[in-house]
């Protein structure tokens, strides 16, 4: 009977050992933006009503994270800072991932109407970063970001 538990005990130590070999980290599971050797986790705003609502109502974003939209086509991209409350970066992507429009530390819309952020070319994809981000990594225009576990376009 001991041995029996003993060999129980044994093969089950054995089997979560291998699955917590096998499991990704946590820091890096989940969609991300690599930007300049930097990973940024994301969460995804790919339909409609995501990208509508987008980051409103926060008081906070931890660092490293962002909000990453994703549309069906690339055509300039507008955006505006209503019931949004934190200041953020807006790096606009065009098709290639490649930075055509980088704005930076936009603050919160305090009062209607609320003034919007065009990009200066058409843009696919819109990552959004707590102010100040694009200057820690060093972002510019012309950076290419590769997306991980984030999808390439909407239908």
């Amino acid at each position: 009977m001991q041995r029996t538990a003993a060999l129980l005990c044994t093969f089950v130590l054995i089997a979560c050992c291998a699955s917590c070999a096998g499991a990704p980290a946590a820091a890096s599971a989940g969609p991300a933006v690599e930007l300049r050797g930097h990973r940024i986790g994301v969460e995804i705003a790919a339909d409609d009503a995501s990208r509508e609502h987008g980051l409103m109502d926060r008081t906070s974003m931890p660092a490293d994270h962002g909000m990453l939209f994703v549309f069906p086509d690339s055509q300039i991209r507008t955006f505006w800072m209503k019931d949004t409350l934190i200041p953020l970066d807006m790096l606009f992507f065009d098709a290639d991932r490649r930075v055509v429009t980088l704005l930076a530390d936009v603050p919160p819309c305090k009062a209607d109407p609320c003034p919007i952020y065009p990009s200066t070319q058409p843009a696919r994809y819109v990552l959004e970063l707590n102010a100040g981000t694009a200057e820690k990594l060093g972002a510019h225009e012309g950076d290419v970001a590769t997306f991980i576990d984030a999808p390439a376009a909407t239908q």
